[in-house]
Parts: structure tokens; sequence; C-alpha cells
């Protein structure tokens, strides 16, 4: 499936704005709104489609929405895997078959394919827990990052980009591509860098991120649907950092993805996405990633790998 970043550079962007009052979060009202069919069959439909596929992050929270209606509600998702098998036809809506693999006093487990054209597009297995208490806890220690309200989002910083005198002539048609998009997520990228000194930059970012709109309390398990949907987002992209000065991306789609759900949190509140890729080679790429809520919490921990192939970056220089 296809991974959205910023033009040729990784950098996660997508914020335009707060919306006004309390609009219903559209990742809820349409995109996570799947439509019942049949017992344990769904259909879903599209919202955003940012390339000739189908957003990643869109499969994987719909798939969590399909096989979270087959668990009872006691129960909440505390890891899925998934592999992306054939690229998504954004032309018609996907097909959700949950099979009820185990239902256990403890753990749950439910298997999702997602077909399209009657050949399976995408394969998950989700993974649900009764709540249990543990003496034994740990956590790594959230990053210390300005907090959201004061970074600018990605409206502003395209906007700066634009008016370099220095920018490249490769760049404005893609920041303004991203400026146009619609996407139904907000983003304030933390440490941005000029697009002049992308070459010295590492295999890592960070920026806050949150669903558009309210959600509210509701049901913990539309909150993880949500950040399914989120974690895809720019994440691959991750990966290019050091290599963007030398090479353009040809192609670039996940193989699979995984997550880890920790504690409870809100999809439509700001948290730290921390994004590292430790790894790449081969035409492959990893990357792990961790959502941090704002009071330092590590809600999910995220992994992924994908196809990245790339060819030489040609010079402006007509010399």
């Amino acid at each position: 499936m296809s991974s959205p970043q910023a033009p040729e550079d990784g950098q996660g962007c997508g914020d335009r704005g707060d919306p006004p009052g309390d609009l219903r979060s559209v990742l809820v009202t349409t995109v996570l709104n799947l439509e019942p069919l049949d017992e344990d069959l769904f259909r879903g439909r599209h919202y955003w489609v940012p390339a000739k596929r189908l957003f990643g992050g869109q499969i994987v929270g719909q798939a969590l929405v399909a096989a979270a209606k087959s668990v009872s509600e006691d129960v909440h998702v505390h890891s899925l895997h998934c592999y992306f098998v054939r690229a998504g036809d954004p032309k018609v809506p996907v097909l959700y078959q949950v099979e009820r693999t185990r239902t256990g006093s403890s753990f749950s487990v439910r298997s999702v394919k997602a077909v399209q054209h009657g050949k399976p597009i995408f394969i998950c297995q989700a993974s649900f827990q009764q709540a249990q208490p543990s003496p034994m806890q740990h956590q790594f220690s959230m990053p210390t990052v300005p907090p959201p309200e004061e970074l600018l989002d990605c409206e502003t910083l395209i906007d700066q980009y634009l008016r370099d005198p220095n920018l490249q002539k490769r760049y404005p048609l893609a920041l303004n591509r991203i400026a146009a998009q619609e996407v139904p997520i907000e983003i304030k990228p933390v440490n941005p860098s000029p697009l002049s000194q992308l070459q010295r930059m590492e295999p890592k970012q960070m920026f806050w991120v949150r669903a558009r709109g309210y959600i509210g309390e509701g049901d913990m398990k539309m909150h993880c649907c949500v950040a399914a949907y989120i974690s895809d987002y720019a994440f691959l992209g991750t990966a290019l950092l050091p290599h963007q000065w030398q090479h353009k991306v040809h192609f670039m789609v996940s193989l699979d993805h995984s997550m880890w759900f920790h504690a409870p949190f809100r999809a439509d509140h700001w948290m730290l996405y921390e994004c590292e890729s430790p790894w790449a080679g081969g035409s492959r790429g990893l990357v792990h990633g961790r959502l941090w809520r704002q009071d330092g919490v590590l809600a999910v921990t995220c992994a992924q790998e994908g196809v990245i192939r790339v060819k030489p970056q040609v010079s402006e220089s007509k010399l």
C-alpha cells in the first residue's frame, strides 16, 4: 500500500488547521464506518487516496474495525500483525472477512482478510485481551520536545518553504500538491529541517499528530482503529531521510505493519510520533515508531517494513 510523505523527503506533513467547534472526526463517520453485509463480513469505502494505490493506514484501520466488531466489549486489542499482499484498487470498495480464530477467557484472536476483485489484498491477525493488572511495569522515557502549541503546522511550514528564494525547482509542485490534500489527520513536525539541509538528516523524525475533528471518550477500540490509520502516515518515509539528496523514489510500498497497544489514549488529542529507521538495504527499509501521550505515557509501538526502490537524483545544474 502507498505510504504518503512530504515531497520526496520522507517528512510528515498534513495539518490544515483546527476544525470548527466539535466537528465529528471524518475518520469515525466515514473512513472507519464499515457497512455490515453479513455476520463477520463488512464493506469499507475510501475517503482519501494519496496515489494510485490505497493508503495502507486506511486498510489497517478498517481491518481492525472489522475485527473489533466480532469480540465482546470487555476486551481490547493489544497487538496486530498485517501483510499487504496486493495493491489496493481505489476505484472499488474493500470487503473484510473476519475469522474468529480463537475466543479464550483472557485472549481472543481474530483473522481478517481484505478482498478486492475476488483476491486478498491484505491479511491481518489481531489479538484482544481482557484487562489484567500486573505489578511488573516499565517503559522508556518520552523524548523531551516542544509541545505542539509551540510548533508550526505543516501548512505554515509549506508556505515558508515556497517563499524561500533558494528552493530547488523540483520542490514547489510537490509542496503545493501536499498543501492541497485533505488529509484527515493533523501534524506538527518537531525540528523540521530546511529543504537546503536534507543531505545531513538522520533516519529519525518526530511529529505531533492527532485525528482531525472530535471523537470523544467513546470506545477505546475506536481510538485504537484511528491510531492504526494514523500510524502509517509518513512512517516508511523515515528510511529515506539520509538518502533523499542522492536518490529519488521510484517505487515505495508497505510490505507489513505491526502494532502493540500499551495504554489508553485519545486519538483526537495530540500524541508524539517518534519514528526511526534502524536499517535499510536490499530494496527494503525497516522503521520503528512510538506514539506517546502528552503526559509521557507510551501508548503504542509500531513497526513496518516496506519496498523502497530508488534511482539517482538528477542534478539541476546545466553545466
